[in-house]
């Protein structure tokens, strides 16, 4: 007997239901980082346009990522009022703050992989002499925060998608400045890794799904696809069932 999902509390029964969507293909139907593309681009998404004319040809993306975190935050400041009992709240506006490692190796460092697509080797050189972020002769290896370079800000768009290829949602961090870098050395170690931190504008939903049809499913495959229940739109397709006509 195929698994319910419980959309009701009247249904409730821990041993012939999930809550909320059917768990039996999660780790077809889940989030993971081998399907997560981080890429680089302008500082603001309306650079690359809108609609069928969305250009996201020229975002790029970054490779050895170790690591990334997003985190949002907002002051949120509790007010009374006299003769009431009851607490209110007033918010401030949200603080978009990330942080990423990358694999250090031959090619681009981190600095450069996140400015490769607004700055080209000859404009980063073109920036103080005098507080240069990289050698003329190693533009790749860039490692002077104080550079005015660092002044321009980029964009970081984060893709994510399931093993059947399906869109799981994607978000732009827009006018992102970085605060720290950080490179550590120790014995023994079997890698090296560069971090920085820094913060973003805002983080901007975006819908890279009919533009990015290399990195997502959008043929009409249905044998390949996770269907979505009508109801809640979740992927809920019970995979160990035969799909009609696959495999003829």
């Amino acid at each position: 007997m195929a698994l319910t999902t419980v959309k009701s509390i009247d249904q409730w029964n821990p041993q012939d239901a999930c809550i909320e969507r059917i768990m039996d293909n999660a780790a077809y139907t889940s989030a993971h980082p081998d399907d997560t593309l981080v890429l680089v681009g302008p500082a603001r998404f309306s650079s690359l346009g809108e609609g069928a004319n969305l250009n996201t040809g020229t975002l790029k993306p970054v490779g050895m990522l170790q690591q990334l975190g997003v985190s949002q935050q907002r002051a949120v400041q509790p007010v009374q009022a006299i003769g009431s009992g009851r607490n209110y709240f007033l918010a401030g506006k949200p603080m978009v703050q990330f942080n990423i490692g990358r694999l250090f190796a031959k090619g681009s460092n981190l600095y450069r992989a996140l400015y490769q697509n607004i700055m080209t080797t000859d404009s980063q050189m073109g920036f103080n002499p005098k507080e240069p972020p990289s050698t003329a002769d190693n533009p790749h290896a860039i490692f002077n925060l104080d550079s005015e370079m660092f002044l321009v800000p980029f964009g970081i768009g984060v893709a994510f998608r399931d093993k059947s290829g399906a869109s799981l949602g994607s978000f732009y961090m827009e006018s992102c400045m970085i605060g720290s870098y950080q490179i550590t050395v120790a014995s023994g170690q079997n890698l090296i890794m560069e971090n920085v931190s820094g913060s973003a504008d805002r983080l901007l939903p975006v819908n890279l799904g009919n533009s990015v049809s290399n990195f997502f499913k959008t043929d009409g495959d249905a044998a390949a696809q996770v269907t979505a229940d009508d109801n809640t739109g979740y992927p809920l397709t019970d995979l160990s069932v035969p799909v009609a006509g696959a495999g003829e």
